[in-house]
């Protein structure tokens, strides 16, 4: 079973590009399920398609064309490659704010909408694991740990000090609860918070009030267009922060005089400012990634070897008890202890034999010759010949 990932993201394609592949929760489960075992991850930083298949060629060309919008900064990783990459964004190695904390639960929200088999849930399994790992063993996700908490920084970069700055937030959402909890901690108040089927009206007469505007829904078009802000902000300076993708927020906005628009790319520059501070926990964050993800490479390659050594085990205990039936004769003589004792030596025997060439078998695995190792002990000791 093959392992394929094809996705984009932030280093890869800006909102504009990654708001045309932006898949609601419904829409993501349709097409995991219509791709098989497959995994849809989809945030405002990326989307990913994850699918276990034996056919990796069609597999991917099956998900090339679900994301074919985006498919100028599409990226296309298999087996080891995509399982180290799964690992580090759930690590928060990948986001555009290094180490925050969302993706970890917007990973165990994809898995769970997803249709994993074996391959696709361990491997979701294991990466949740390293990013809780991550997290709890370094301090990569110090403030600001999320596009949340940064967007929150950059309010105060512009204003100042935020107290008694009014907010409108639009999004009752995890991402627009998140950045309403950094804004107010910051001393700013919380005029409304709205959602995308808010009376439009009721959003406009807001404006009037409010300093910044805060916008984090679902909807599929724009929450306010520039003429609405036009009309309503009566000559005040705002503050827009888009943190949607696809963007709530018409661009427009940003050419009226005295309103600055910034969307979730634009917060990049945040971001840069945290990184000298974050580089030497990155680096302990992508030893822990590596070796959690090595341990399920492990795991993966081994797959190929194990229906061989279980045949071989099988093989062998076979033979044992065939010979035992054999020495019945002398056996039936024996005492319940002495037979019990005959039956332990022979599985012991039959046990160590087998044991180093199961350990080497399953190293090989891993070193990317595990199937050459199969495909000879299969033939040398005839494993599957009875059934040909």
């Amino acid at each position: 079973m093959r392992l394929v990932l094809v996705g984009t993201s932030h280093h890869h394609a800006p909102v504009e590009l990654r708001e045309r592949v932006a898949f609601d929760a419904d829409t993501a489960r349709e097409v995991a399920g219509r791709l098989g075992e497959a995994v849809v991850l989809s945030t405002c930083n990326r989307t990913e398609i994850y699918v276990a298949t034996d056919d990796p060629d069609a597999a991917e060309a099956q998900a090339v064309a679900v994301l074919a919008a985006a498919e100028p900064a599409l990226y296309r990783l298999r087996d080891r490659a995509a399982a180290l990459h799964l690992f580090r964004v759930a690590a928060g190695l990948d986001s555009l704010v290094p180490g925050e904390g969302e993706i970890l639960g917007q990973v165990r929200t994809a898995a769970e909408s997803g249709t994993p088999g074996l391959l696709l849930d361990r491997l979701f399994r294991q990466a949740l694991h390293a990013g809780r790992k991550v997290r709890a063993q370094t301090a990569i996700g110090e403030s600001p740990a999320s596009v949340s908490s940064a967007a929150a920084a950059l309010a105060a970069q512009v204003f100042g000090e935020l107290d008694g700055c009014r907010i409108l937030m639009i999004g009752a959402g995890e991402v627009g609860e998140q950045a309403a909890k950094s804004l107010h901690a910051r001393g700013a108040e919380i005029l409304l918070t709205a959602n995308s089927k808010t009376d439009r009206g009721e959003l406009a007469a807001q404006l009037a009030n409010a300093d910044v505007v805060v916008s984090s829904t679902d909807a599929p078009g724009y929450v306010l267009d520039a003429g609405t802000v036009e009309r309503n902000r009566r000559g005040r300076q705002l503050l827009l922060i888009d943190l949607a993708v696809p963007r709530d927020l018409d661009p427009a906005i940003h050419g009226l005089d005295d309103c600055f628009l910034y969307d979730i790319d634009d917060l990049q520059a945040i971001v840069s400012e945290t990184l000298a501070g974050r580089r030497s926990e990155a680096e302990r964050a992508e030893t822990i990634v590596a070796a959690e993800a090595e341990k399920f490479h492990e795991w993966h390659a081994s797959l190929d070897v194990v229906p061989a050594i279980a045949s071989l085990r099988a093989r062998a205990e076979q033979i044992r008890e065939a010979e035992l039936k054999k020495a019945e004769g002398v056996l039936g003589r024996l005492g319940e202890s002495e037979r019990s004792a005959v039956e332990s030596l022979t599985a012991q025997i039959v046990n160590k034999l087998l044991h180093l060439p199961t350990v080497r078998m399953k190293q090989a695995a891993a070193a990317a010759d595990g199937v050459l190792y199969a495909e000879a002990v299969r033939h040398l000791f005839g494993l599957g010949e009875d059934e040909r």
